[in-house]
């Protein structure tokens, strides 16, 4: 049978034996909840379980688990869009929800993937809820942001961002103090003090693979530096945090 007798009996049939799917409209308020970081509403869709509830849930395969599978990746999909949307920095966002897309798929129930659904929600929501705490960027921070989130792991200057941005650097220097509030030196040196933080927290990853992973000259220059930026040294802070809150989920930066 080919694919549009098969798609055309299968319409029929759903036209004879219609499942109505949930509005879009309710769709589109839960998506646009993470987005706008509105935790409350987010906390009372998981509470009613309506990831879990069949009515409604359209049947992307016959087999329950796959089903719910495959409505988790979607779920990941558009969250990831609308947080975009919202100013999150796209590298980041893709980063986060292949991280739970990829743990998802090492579910094995249903109640464990609608548990990491929760938690992939709850993750996305309360980063947007941060983020909408700060002033709406220019299209050339937001840029700028991006670019410095998605090299991490190189040593950026000012001359790097920008020939990316096709702006001076002094325009760039001035637009970033004005709009970020700090200069773009410290923002990254922030930026990579956070994601060291969750490396100590979260990985085993030594010390000297972290220092050359966020690209510091040395693993002395990496500890006093974080030491300076953290009050503790980067051993001291593993010791003191090493997976605390591993039960509610990781925080990536």
């Amino acid at each position: 049978m080919s694919l549009d007798r098969e798609w055309n009996h299968l319409e029929f049939t759903r036209h004879e034996v219609p499942a109505a799917h949930r509005p879009l409209e309710e769709e589109l308020s839960f998506y646009n909840a993470v987005k706008e970081g509105n935790l409350s509403i987010v906390e009372e869709n998981c509470a009613r379980q309506v990831f879990l509830q069949s009515e409604g849930m359209g049947m992307l395969s016959e087999n329950s688990l796959q089903n719910i599978r495959y409505h988790f990746v979607v779920t990941a999909a558009m969250i990831t869009r609308y947080c975009i949307d919202g100013g999150m920095e796209a590298e980041k966002a893709y980063c986060l929800s292949d991280f739970y897309i990829q743990k998802m798929d090492k579910g094995q129930s249903r109640d464990e993937i609608a548990d990491l659904h929760r938690s992939m929600c709850f993750d996305f929501t309360r980063k947007m809820q941060r983020l909408q705490s700060h002033n709406v960027f220019s299209k050339h921070i937001v840029r700028c942001i991006d670019y410095i989130y998605s090299n991490m792991h190189s040593r950026i200057t000012l001359k790097d961002l920008s020939v990316h941005l096709d702006l001076s650097e002094c325009y760039l220097s001035k637009l970033f103090l004005e709009e970020v509030g700090i200069s773009i030196h410290e923002y990254i040196r922030e930026k990579k003090m956070e994601k060291a933080k969750n490396l100590l927290k979260y990985s085993d990853y030594c010390i000297a693979d972290i220092a050359n992973y966020l690209s510091y000259s040395s693993q002395s220059h990496f500890t006093q530096t974080f030491e300076k930026e953290v009050g503790l040294s980067p051993k001291k802070y593993r010791d003191k945090y090493y997976r605390k809150s591993w039960s509610r989920g990781v925080e990536l930066p």
